[in-house]
């Protein structure tokens, strides 16, 4: 009976000794927080990039449009677009408004950067609430339909998904995407809102 009371004594002291919102909030993030690393993508950021689902898309459309596009034929104006990480590939389907379509086999990069950073918004809570981007950058494997011209050997994508949340990063955290396709044949970019 001594222990049990020697014991429940030293739990009630260690959780008054030590603050509890340092007990409770691991994946908290404190202002000021900066963090940029490149790193060979985890098992478990795998597991969060299969539960991104891309929900819309735009074609990225500058002053020179359309002269500056290049790799997409017949080239037109709203698109939509589904698709995921399927195994070693990110397998994009995409659509235009007269019903033609093509699909981008983008292979799984070998290395990915994590940035993470408190801009000091100011979100109306005392937390802090980061702006986070997770971007890849690698060889484009395939192109079918309306992208099938503008894939060259040496065609590369950069592909990064932006959003907002703690130090923990999960697929929820991420709302939005962009996509850029550059090669000798391509130069083109995509963005929209994830799932």
């Amino acid at each position: 009976m001594k222990i049990y009371s020697l014991l429940l004594f030293f739990i009630v002291a260690g959780v008054l000794v030590f603050p509890t919102d340092a007990l409770a909030c691991a994946c908290c993030a404190e202002r000021g927080t900066y963090s940029i690393s490149t790193r060979k993508p985890s098992a478990q950021d795998l597991d969060e990039l299969k539960k991104i689902q891309f929900k819309t898309t735009s074609l990225y459309q500058t002053a020179a449009y359309p002269e500056n596009i290049k790799g997409i034929s017949p080239l037109g104006e709203n698109y939509s677009l589904s698709g995921s990480l399927q195994s070693n590939l990110w397998k994009l389907n995409v659509k235009d408004e007269a019903g033609k379509s093509g699909t981008l086999n983008l292979t799984k990069p070998l290395s990915m950067v994590a940035y993470m950073a408190d801009i000091h918004d100011g979100n109306g809570t005392s937390e802090v609430v980061l702006y986070k981007e997770w971007r890849f950058k690698y060889r484009v494997q395939s192109g079918t339909g309306i992208f099938q011209t503008g894939i060259a050997p040496a065609t590369e994508y950069f592909l990064v998904l932006q959003g907002r949340g703690n130090n923990c990063t999960q697929a929820e955290d991420f709302k939005n995407w962009r996509l850029e396709i550059t090669g000798k044949r391509a130069n083109y970019a995509f963005f929209g809102d994830l799932n």
